[in-house]
This record gives C-alpha cells, structure tokens and sequence, in this order.
C-alpha cells in the first residue's frame, strides 16, 4: 500500500503547480490569483520505484474574506492529520509571513514528517534568499521550481526517504482482500455488521500497512476473504472532520489495500460527483470493482424499468469502464448481500483469468483484419500477434504490431470491447499495450 503525502502552506505559493508536477497532469487549476484551489485534488505519483499519493490541499488564511476560509483550514488540519508526509511550501520571493508562521507552528506540535519546500526559485542566485526559512524551526529548506522542475527529483528521493517501512503481515496470498467504499451515509457500516453479524465467524484481525486499515478475515458460507475495514480508527481531533473529504482520504487507504473494491451507491440520491471520486480512485488504483445500490428497500417502484433506469445512468457515468457489475440490496434488510459478497469474489477470481494465446489470435486476428486500426498520416498499421502477459495484477494483453506509435486509444478501447465480449472480464479493469513485433 502507498504512502499518502499532503502539500500544504498558504495561498499563492505554487501547491496546485507542485501537484500537478509531481502527479504529471494537469488536473489542479494554476492561476496567479490566491485561492483558486478550493476543492481537494487527489492523484498518483511514482519515483525511485515507490508509488504514492499526492493530495493538493487549499491555501491556509486566517481572517479572509473568503467564504470558504474554515472549511479549507478544516481540510487543511484532515490532511496534515492523515498524511504520512507533509510538503509545507514557501515562496521564496516573498520570505516568510504570518501566515507561514502559523502553519510552522501546528507542523511542529504534530508528529508527522515535514519537508519545507523554498518554492519559486526558478535559479541558483535564488538559493541564499531560502535561508530565513530555517527561522520556521522545521530544518533545512529544500530550493525547487515547481514551474520549471528543478530540484523536484532531490525532493522526491527526500519524501521516499521518509516513508516507513512497510509492516509484515501474516495474510494468506490466495484469500481476497475486500473493500467496502463510498461516501458517508452511503449505508457501508451497516453493511459490514450484515456480513459479520450473523455469525460471528471471525478469525482475527490483523494490523495493516498503515495505522488506519484493518483486515478482519472471514470465514462463512464457503467463502473467505480479508474485509479491509477502516471504521474506528482515526482518533477524533480537535476540529469538526469533513465528512465528505475526510471519506475519500480514508478511501486511498482502503483501496490501496484492497483486491475487490465494493463501491456503496444510496438508492435514495443516486450517483453523485463524491462518488465518482471514489470511482476514479478505484479506478486510478485499478482494482476490481462491485458497485452496490444500498437502500434499495426504501425505494417504492422497482420495476425492470426503474431498474434498468438506474443501470443506464450509472454505466454513463463510468463510461467507458461500463462491465461492472450491479447489485440492488439493503443492508438494513440484509436483502441480496449475500450476492454482494458472491459476485466480489467472482471478480477477484476473474482478475486472475488467464487466456491461452491461440484463442486469442484465434478470435481477435480476423475481427482486426476486417476493422484494422485507422491509417495515420499514410502509414498502415498491422497487428500480427497477440499474447497475454504473465504474473500481472490485472489481465493485460500486449499486441504485437509494425507501428504501435500509430495506435490511439479509441482503436485499444475497441480492442478492450472485444476482449471483453468474448472472454468474461467483468469488473476487472484490462490493459492493452501495443508493442513492436
């Protein structure tokens, strides 16, 4: 499981640029205007070999006029609370203000690691100017442009230095690891007390990785797995938390854990953008995916038609990943949770399905001779073999090809699609890589 790693500090000091350099997108808004980012950014980042996660926090003021100051410093304070390395910035045109101060001042009672990032020193004659940083008592400042990338790979090879250890753990390989997710009131408490409520079959439960996951291994009805459980754990600190952010961090830690995702939907309020973060989280991490629509107790019409409905609406928004299977249960009346956990366990057996490579060349060769890839820029594409990779986390299929530069995504999701409607991948995420014969 990957580290988390919070980028903090006050407004206007290049978090969003830092963020999106480290996570190579360009997914946080950059603007010179102090508090652009209000929303929370989450995203993946990978040096030296580790993969972690990156979130972009809002810019931490005091006594603004901005409407939204106490619900960013509130998230700024989860953030700070979760992560296990936090990246405080500066900027190191401007010095230090009253406003860094007090952001050195709650890093230094806190007991996570904190690395001080003198941001903006875009050259070298910039370096001495970092010096009144060490006045913030949180040690050597650390000189980067988050604009042009110097001096990121020195910072990355210091945050890999500070993750801890990963701790051993005595979990059997073979068992599935399971993860209940979705946003608050979604109904995944009570579906964790339905699984284990009735009998109380339960082994042990075994630390995880980092101080907030918990496999509690189940034992039932002919079916075992780890359940990776966060409930209970987080110490409640001195803020009211932010439910809403504070799930989806709590979110990273259970998906990162886990095999089989379980993504819990309210049949009362349908599918929401909250949970379409936890989706691209799911999907970003690709693990298999369950999506379960709680509380379908509470809905009067559930006719086909509702049903289907409700179907079409959530495959729009998860396009193009739409073979994913749909559960309609109530964990409250313990209706088709039984289902639930069937169908998480087919998924996870369906990640490890391994396709002999004749089949494939068998099926595939003729359907992509007769809708070969799109011609671009005169040169034609010829696809000659295909082959599945071994020992991969999740089916991956490598085409072999004369000009595999030439291949855009739109023809690999339709190899995807064809792949899928021939062989059962479903709720497994696939890669598609084209490769030089």
């Amino acid at each position: 499981m990957s580290n988390i790693v919070a980028i903090v500090g006050r407004p206007n000091v290049g978090k969003s640029t830092l963020f999106n350099r480290l996570t190579q997108t360009r997914q946080a808004i950059v603007d010179e205007t102090a508090g652009t980012t209000r929303d929370r950014q989450y995203g993946k980042a990978e040096w030296g070999g580790q993969e972690f996660s990156v979130i972009d926090t809002g810019g931490w003021v005091l006594n603004s006029d901005d409407v939204f100051e106490e619900e960013i410093n509130k998230q700024v304070q989860i953030a700070i609370e979760e992560a296990d390395v936090i990246l405080f910035m500066v900027d190191v045109l401007n010095g230090t203000t009253d406003l860094d101060q007090q952001v050195a001042n709650m890093l230094r009672r806190g007991k996570k690691p904190v690395i001080l990032v003198s941001n903006k020193a875009d050259n070298f004659d910039l370096y001495p100017q970092s010096a009144e940083f060490y006045a913030l008592g949180l040690g050597d400042p650390q000189n980067v442009s988050a604009v042009n990338g110097s001096g990121t790979g020195d910072l990355l090879d210091l945050v890999i230095s500070k993750f801890t250890k990963k701790a051993e753990e005595e979990i059997e390989e073979d068992v599935p690891k399971i993860a209940i997710v979705g946003r608050p009131n979604a109904g995944k408490s009570s579906l964790i007390n339905a699984f284990i409520g009735e009998e109380r079959n339960i082994v042990t439960e075994i630390a995880g990785t980092t101080r907030d996951s918990i496999y509690t291994y189940y034992d039932k009805f002919g079916l075992k797995f780890y359940l990776v459980d966060t409930a209970g754990i987080r110490k409640k600190g001195k803020v009211d938390e932010n439910l809403e952010y504070y799930s989806v961090i709590r979110a990273i830690r259970a998906i990162e854990s886990a095999d089989v995702c379980v993504l819990m939907l309210d049949a009362t309020r349908g599918i929401e953008s909250q949970d379409m973060n936890i989706f691209s989280l799911i999907q970003k991490n690709r693990k298999g995916l369950v999506i379960v629509v709680n509380k379908w107790d509470l809905v009067e019409d559930k006719d086909q038609n509702v049903i289907k409905t409700f179907e079409n609406a959530i495959h729009e928004r998860t396009a193009p990943f739409t073979d994913v299977p749909v559960i309609f249960a109530s964990a409250m009346t313990k209706q088709r949770i039984f289902k639930v956990l069937e169908t998480a366990n087919e998924v996870y057996q369906i990640r490890k399905t391994k396709i002999p490579t004749h089949k494939l060349n068998e099926v595939l060769l003729p359907i992509i001779e007769n809708t070969p890839p799109p011609m671009n820029k005169g040169k034609v594409v010829k696809i000659k073999y295909i082959t599945q990779l071994p020992n991969t986390a999740i089916p991956s299929f490598v085409f072999f090809c004369n000009l595999p530069q030439w291949v855009k995504e739109p023809y690999k999701r339709f190899l995807e699609n064809q792949i899928r409607k021939h062989w059962t991948l479903t709720g497994t995420p696939i890669n598609v890589f084209m490769r030089e014969k």
